[in-house]
């Protein structure tokens, strides 16, 4: 067991030699290669990076160079990233095979690798990873260790103020300090309903009860978001001091993160930071000798998206089948085996530490009169910038995805994001200057959600995505009550049939009176929301479903039954290419003259138009 003292040596020890990470000034002749080791990168061989890296500084008897594993650096179209530290070299793109010339020309000569920079949208290569216009418009909160710290080192944690916030609480604040401080910042829960901390906290707070819990939810289970997941893999012991956190505040000694099997990496890291605190003396009893018990353990979700709900998580937790209970009693007064409870999600408890230690005026000067503070998105689809952004609360839908995103690919025109997943709606081009925030999304059918933001271009059929989206409701819904388990499913027929061309327009009117009354009568918030994407889309793309169900014509030429793939014979230079690809064999013609495709054949796949290098092949709407 660490004392403070001890802790705060290992900070200042600890700070000094990685002043390196955070300033490019540093003089010193040490170099820092921070490879990032998040999902992303990892799954492009970044592990192999690190494993080279060491390897080569190995061999050639190189002392003063640190190759270091970190989370997320957020830019994941630029990985594998690598950043050398202090110049604060922006390498991307980088393969295994990269490792021995960058450490001969960079480290060895002091040259940049100069293929391997990395490029802006612009084109204009980057020297530095804040030239780069994908992070000027953010501000990291939440994110504020990603990219910056090792994940698997409890000390560098440490060196940028780690447990310093927990020290603060337990010894300098009283119960109620704490949870005044939360809720006077004006921090709402980041996993999509937007309550108030504080004020969930002060509920079980005031509960008279011996026995009280804290559990974080990383059940992050929306199509393209990996917020939480990037957190938990590049920051978890932020998470971890801020359930301690929560846990004083209320009155809890036991804590749960229900984390998602999925999610590997994170699970690994936070196996080792739980590990790591307890030896420290940071978990378990008498923490910092103030008296205070908290512990944390960790519990695996078999992938559920409804146990993102938090009562069927506590139902999950508890050993049972996961479905969400009837509301109230709330789990602030009667959760996890009948105890208070407080859950929260991660991106929320990512926040905490930072706001006890500048204050609550500091986080409520950010963003909105109602919606305090930064949010984290998983910024993806049509986007040429994917990755992952913090930005103030406030900042519009345009600045997202234009001027962080870097527009849309290949320079066609934006037709709507997505937000919120499967629970939010599409927002159109109308509304590209809508600032994001709980109130401003809410009022033009979307809603804020756990931080998925996905982009769309003109190539995508609104009634497709509905359709796709109302799917992964259907095939999720825990079938508890009938609206989610029956309703959705006939929602689900009806755009089907829309989308394959024998639908009619009474339909229409019965899909929207149908998403309706889903909305009013579900159970739990999932199957609430679960209609919002085809609202939303009737809303705003009702000549689309129009379209579909009056003259069996699909614009964007993406329902399969409402097109044919064609070829332009002006355009086609018969290279055959297309008919090697073809995995049924349906496009026919001699090699240098165009080539015509048996539409009887064709099943509509799309491999031919992809494969072809003279964009001679599309789609039509029949």
């Amino acid at each position: 067991m660490k004392t403070i003292e001890q802790l705060q040596k290992i900070r200042e020890e600890k700070r000094k030699e990685l002043d390196i990470r955070v300033n490019t000034q540093a003089k010193t002749k040490e170099k820092h290669i921070l490879v990032c080791h998040g999902t992303g990168c990892t799954s492009s061989k970044s592990p192999q990076i690190i494993e080279n890296f060491r390897k080569q500084i190995e061999e050639k008897n190189i002392s003063n160079v640190r190759v270091i594993q970190t989370g997320c650096f957020g830019l994941c179209a630029k990985g594998p990233i690598v950043i050398i530290r202090p110049e604060d070299t922006f390498y991307a793109h980088v393969k295994p095979e990269d490792c021995e010339e960058i450490i001969n020309t960079h480290i060895l000569q002091g040259k940049k690798v100069e293929r391997l920079l990395c490029k802006d949208i612009d084109g204009t290569i980057v020297q530095k990873l804040d030239e780069l216009k994908f992070y000027k418009k953010q501000k990291r909160i939440a994110l504020k260790n990603c990219g910056v710290i090792d994940p698997e080192n409890i000390d560098e944690y440490i060196a940028f103020d780690g447990y310093l916030a927990l020290h603060k609480v337990l010894t300098q604040m009283s119960r109620e300090e704490v949870i005044q401080c939360i809720t006077k910042s004006g921090l709402r829960g980041r996993g999509g309903a937007g309550f108030l901390t504080g004020k969930k906290w002060q509920f079980a707070y005031n509960e008279d009860c011996t026995q009280k819990y804290m559990i974080c939810n990383a059940d992050e289970g929306d199509p393209g978001a990996f917020m939480d997941r990037s957190i938990l893999e590049g920051d978890p012991h932020s998470i971890l001091e801020a359930m301690a956190i929560a846990g004083y505040a209320i009155g809890a000694n036991q804590g749960y993160i229900y984390v998602r099997a999925e999610y590997p990496i994170a699970v690994n890291r936070l196996k080792v930071a739980i590990n790591q605190a307890r030896e420290y003396g940071l978990l378990g009893k008498n923490i910092l000798d103030t008296g205070f018990n908290f512990d944390i353990d960790i519990r695996l979700g078999a992938g559920a998206f409804v146990c993102g709900e938090e009562t069927a998580l506590l139902e999950s937790i508890e050993g049972k089948r996961g479905q969400p209970r009837v509301k109230p009693p709330y789990p602030a007064h009667i959760g996890l085996f009948g105890k208070p409870t407080v859950i929260n999600n991660v991106e929320t408890l990512a926040n905490i530490t930072r706001i006890i230690l500048n204050g609550s005026e500091w986080y409520s000067n950010i963003g909105t009169e109602n919606s305090k503070g930064t949010k984290v998105f998983a910024l993806g689809g049509n986007v040429n910038n994917v990755g992952l952004v913090e930005v103030p609360m406030g900042t519009t839908l345009r600045e997202i995805v234009f001027d962080i995103g870097g527009g849309i690919p290949n320079d066609r025109k934006f037709k709507a994001a997505q937000t919120g997943g499967p629970s939010g709606g599409c927002i159109p081009a109308e509304h590209l200057d809508t600032p994001i925030d709980y109130e401003s999304l809410s009022q033009i059918g979307s809603m804020m959600g756990s931080g998925g933001l996905i982009v769309m271009d003109e190539t995508k059929c609104m009634v497709d995505i509905a359709r796709f989206y109302l799917d992964f409701s259907v095939s999720e819904s825990c079938g508890k009550c009938t609206p989610c388990r029956i309703g959705t499913k006939r929602m689900l027929e009806i755009l089907e049939r829309i989308c394959e061309g024998k639908s009619n327009i009474d339909e229409l009117y019965k899909l929207e009176k149908l998403a309706n009354n889903i909305k009013k009568s579900s159970i739990c918030g999932l199957g609430q929301s679960a209609p919002n994407p085809v609202l939303s889309t009737l809303k705003y793309f009702k000549d689309e479903y129009l379209e579909h169900v009056s003259y069996n014509k699909c614009r964007a030429g993406y329902c399969k039954a409402l097109c044919n793939i064609v070829i332009d014979k002006e355009k086609c230079r018969g290279c055959h290419i297309c008919a090697k690809n073809c995995p049924v064999n349906a496009i026919s013609g001699e090699i240098g003259k165009p080539h015509e495709i048996n539409q009887k054949l064709c099943i509509k796949c799309n491999t031919c138009a992809e494969k072809c290098p003279f964009k001679a092949i599309y789609k039509e709407a029949i």
